[in-house]
């Protein structure tokens, strides 16, 4: 059996990639929660989006969640096929779909929601509650500063 090496110590050192690892380890933990519900994180992560921001085109809740539009397709069609969003002609814009959450989407969401928290409780049980308040200011913080401004 070969061992597995660690990371160079001026990698491990890095925020950067202490950042990329926590992320993996959070996703890791949202993905397993969502599962035992049988939703795919790109699903929740769009139908979070639809309500926050429903009625919305979709070509806009691509834009906004950063999902190819051709895969964002796919999710739609998962989550209108499972009832848990509508699409409908745009009053706006009859060209385009005006996509919200139904009854059973939102039903579904506050079912996942404690599921989300826990995973998050799991990812941030090093830290005092505190800690997890400091820890997410800062990264709201450092979020902030590499986004591009809205003008």
């Amino acid at each position: 059996m070969v061992d597995k090496l660690p990371a160079p110590a001026r990698i491990r050192a890095l925020p950067s990639w202490l950042l990329g690892r926590a992320a993996a380890h959070g996703r890791g933990l949202v993905r397993e929660a969502l599962a035992s519900d049988g939703m795919p994180m790109l699903h929740h992560l769009v139908l979070i989006a639809v309500r926050e921001y429903g009625p919305v085109a979709q070509a806009e809740l691509a834009r906004a969640v950063g999902i190819d539009p051709k895969d964002m397709v796919a999710i739609l069609n998962a989550l209108q096929t499972d009832g848990l969003v509508t699409r409908t002609p745009d009053p706006r814009d009859r060209r385009k779909n005006a996509i919200t959450t139904t009854p059973a989407g939102e039903q579904r969401l506050v079912r996942q929601e404690p599921l989300v928290d826990a995973a998050m409780d799991e990812l941030l049980a090093p830290l005092d509650p505190a800690e997890r308040a400091t820890f997410t200011a800062l990264l709201l913080r450092v979020v902030a500063a590499g986004e591009p401004s809205v003008s």
